[in-house]
């Protein structure tokens, strides 16, 4: 039998996990925070395709920022990296990690600057 969509069941389970960590948040907030993961993903994917071809080449730089300009890719710091993230996801300081990685984004893209939501270090009153 082949696995399809169909019968996977993965639409359930990212609604669990969307149902999990949107807990007990307001949805005007929920999808802030959904919307800037997904953007984070996204810049990270693009960075490390690039990435990847970079490194097989030889006469390229693969931490070299204008490599990527000239590819209209976003540069993405080592700090910010979704593999970064992604090792460091269990820990207690994650959303402070989330934070960081946007405010390093902001930094080393000036078309992003005080764009990025930085919203996912627990606060007494926010809910993530």
């Amino acid at each position: 039998m082949a696995i399809t969509g169909a019968n996977l069941g993965f639409e359930q389970k990212l609604w669990q996990a969307a149902d999990k960590m949107r807990n007990n948040m307001d949805a005007a907030e929920y999808k802030h925070v959904v919307l800037g993961l997904i953007f984070l993903k996204y810049i990270s994917d693009a960075f490390e395709e690039v990435h990847s071809e970079l490194e097989k080449d030889k006469l390229s730089d693969p931490e070299d920022r204008d490599e990527y300009k000239s590819k209209n890719v976003f540069w993405v710091p080592p700090e910010a990296r979704w593999s970064y993230l992604q090792k460091n996801a269990k820990q207690p300081t994650i959303g402070g990690l989330i934070d960081d990685a946007m405010d390093a984004i902001e930094r080393d893209n000036s078309t992003l600057k005080g764009v990025l939501p930085k919203n996912y270090a627990y606060k007494d009153k926010g809910a993530f």
